[in-house]
């Protein structure tokens, strides 16, 4: 289940060329900033501007959850 939804349009351009996108979820927007790192920083140095991130969290981290999934629901009083 999606809990974070994304609504953007970017549109990025380079020497080499350009690049429209329109990401939904967290997921595809980390994929096209990841994308766009490595095309300007190279393999290694967006890997070490990646790692900053990683370092914010610990390593067991389960993300967002769902406020919903915790609420106690009523016991079923049809008999």
């Amino acid at each position: 289940m999606t809990i974070v939804s994304i609504h953007a349009d970017i549109k990025a351009k380079w020497p080499q060329g350009q690049s429209s996108y329109s990401p939904g979820t967290p997921e595809e927007l980390a994929i096209i900033g990841i994308d766009l790192l490595v095309k300007e920083l190279g393999t290694q140095a967006a890997q070490a501007f990646i790692g900053q991130v990683f370092e914010k969290y610990p390593a067991d981290h389960t993300g967002a959850q769902d406020p919903s999934a915790n609420k106690i629901r009523p016991a079923n009083t049809d008999r």
